[in-house]
């Protein structure tokens, strides 16, 4: 029963993991919008550091563009090994229009709890056909810096 368990519980994450690290582009409707304007979803690839998986996604609605920064668990703890602790983590997400405006950068310090992390507030509005390009790293005391980096086309 153990052994289901663990398997079914490998499985799962290794699944997770595999989602994670494939870039993504999706349009999707925002929800509880009374419009018809659709949000895409460009995301970056995984990188992956001191058990964490991190990656970079663009939202765009229109002209709007809003980077997000996302940290999970790279997968489950080693059996037999300790289960890993909520921690306080520096994170850092910036922005640019490539030949433009800055887009902003948020440094601060955030409390990674074990599930999916967003770490939001850096965007604006972006004309079509323009690239975006983002970067979110993510660090405490001991550790290097391993940003993920993101180049964007925002869609006309």
């Amino acid at each position: 029963m153990r052994t289901n368990r663990l398997a079914l519980t490998l499985a799962g994450a290794a699944g997770a993991v595999a989602m994670l690290a494939a870039p993504t582009q999706a349009g999707a409707v925002q929800a509880g919008a009374a419009s018809t304007t659709a949000t895409t979803e460009i995301c970056s690839s995984t990188k992956l550091q001191a058990g964490l998986a991190t990656w970079l996604c663009a939202e765009v609605t229109g002209g709007d563009v809003q980077l997000v920064g996302w940290i999970y668990l790279a997968g489950p703890p080693s059996p037999g090994g300790p289960y890993p602790q909520p921690e306080d983590l520096v994170t850092v997400l910036s922005g640019e229009v490539v030949g433009g405006a800055s887009l902003g950068t948020v440094n601060k310090w955030t409390r990674f709890d074990l599930s999916r992390t967003a770490v939001r507030g850096v965007g604006g509005t972006v004309a079509c056909g323009s690239t975006v390009h983002g970067s979110f790293s993510v660090t405490k005391p001991g550790w290097g810096s391993t940003p993920v980096t993101l180049d964007a086309v925002v869609p006309c």
